[in-house]
């Protein structure tokens, strides 16, 4: 199957971080894994030489059941939380609900499959809040994010889990959970919510784009239907290796002080850029990154790149405009260019 790379669902901020720009756009915490864990990763090399075996897959899913307090057999290793959309087909939903602005690929594969898709599109004004009644009656699949990618929004566990009925498979993507200290609000060790199924992943925290590591967890019987139609060893002896490291207890902790520290940086990012003429912060914000509007964003967006500063632009998430950016969260003195610069373009459009 090809994709259209035309199709604005399909644009992520990977393409809008060119080399040679500082980039806002991807949400990677870091330029490169912590040491200690490429030195695991450097270990397992020496494994790679045989196919992934039954052992290192029960290692990894025995790590991420230790970490959410699940059994080994509700965890799916995945090749990055993006398989796991890729698989929503093998579900055969009916009817599928996606909640937006959110990211892509879930509707992406659903449509390519035939599924239908209706599109719950929340609003700014409203605080982009989830209210329950917006879910149609006869959706069986719901996609959700917490914290969503892009509007940063954290939703209550409790709204998420009114959502959930029997017959019903809420996915709820936590891509960004453990950027939030303390996780507040996951469902990850919620065993007993009906046809829940939550997809986490490596890439953001731990700098590990290039890997493509993640995991599933839910019932074993849906996880069972989930990777029905999945290849012969879908994932390889590295992932495996990176799902264990990073499900460990003391990486754990460090992703909780890590998720602390950025919880800083987001605050006063946002204090830094609220203040700016014609720059909109929304809040309150609970992912690595702010969501923004500014008038002309196009204009602000080629302003930024003129100066070396990649942002993800955001009109292609549905419900969002071309005055919608999305930008990482950094330290200060890394985010210092960025303030910058956004108040250089400000000064320009008070002029104008």
């Amino acid at each position: 199957m090809t994709h259209d790379l035309t199709d604005p669902l399909r644009h992520h901020g990977d393409v809008d971080a060119e080399p040679g720009l500082l980039d806002f756009a991807v949400n990677v915490r870091d330029e490169a894994p912590p040491r200690w864990l490429l030195d695991r990763l450097a270990a397992a090399l020496d494994r790679i030489g045989r196919y992934p075996g039954a052992a290192d897959d029960a290692r990894a899913r025995a790590a991420v059941a230790g970490r959410h307090g699940r059994a080994p057999s509700e965890v799916l290793v995945l090749a990055g939380a993006a398989e796991g959309f890729a698989l929503l087909p093998s579900l055969r939903p009916t009817l599928a609900a996606i909640v937006h602005p959110s990211f892509t690929e879930p509707e992406v594969a659903l449509r390519a499959a035939g599924v239908p898709v209706h599109r719950v599109v929340l609003t700014g004004e409203d605080g982009y809040r989830l209210r329950p009644e917006l879910i149609p009656a006869a959706a069986d699949l719901v996609v959700v994010g917490n914290p969503t990618n892009p509007t940063s929004v954290l939703h209550p566990a409790a709204v998420l889990r009114s959502i959930a009925r029997p017959g019903r498979v809420l996915l709820v993507d936590e891509a960004f959970m453990d950027a939030v200290p303390g996780e507040t609000g996951s469902l990850a060790g919620a065993a007993g919510v009906p046809g829940l199924i939550v997809l986490r992943s490596l890439t953001k925290t731990w700098a590990l784009p290039g890997l493509r590591a993640g995991y599933a967890l839910g019932d074993p019987a849906l996880l069972a239907r989930l990777a029905a139609h999945r290849p012969q060893w879908p994932v390889g002896t590295l992932v495996l290796e990176a799902v264990t490291a990073c499900s460990e207890p003391p990486a754990v902790a460090e992703a909780g002080r890590a998720a602390t520290e950025l919880a800083g940086h987001r605050e006063r990012l946002a204090a830094e850029l609220t203040v700016l003429p014609g720059v909109s912060v929304h809040g309150p914000a609970a992912a690595p990154f702010l969501l923004l509007r500014v008038p002309d964003g196009a204009r602000v967006r080629a302003a930024l790149r003129r100066r070396g500063i990649a942002v993800r632009r955001a009109d292609t998430f549905p419900g969002l405009t071309a005055d919608h950016i999305r930008v990482a969260v950094r330290s200060p003195g890394r985010a210092a260019p960025l303030v910058a610069a956004l108040r250089a373009a400000s000064a320009v459009e008070v002029l104008l």
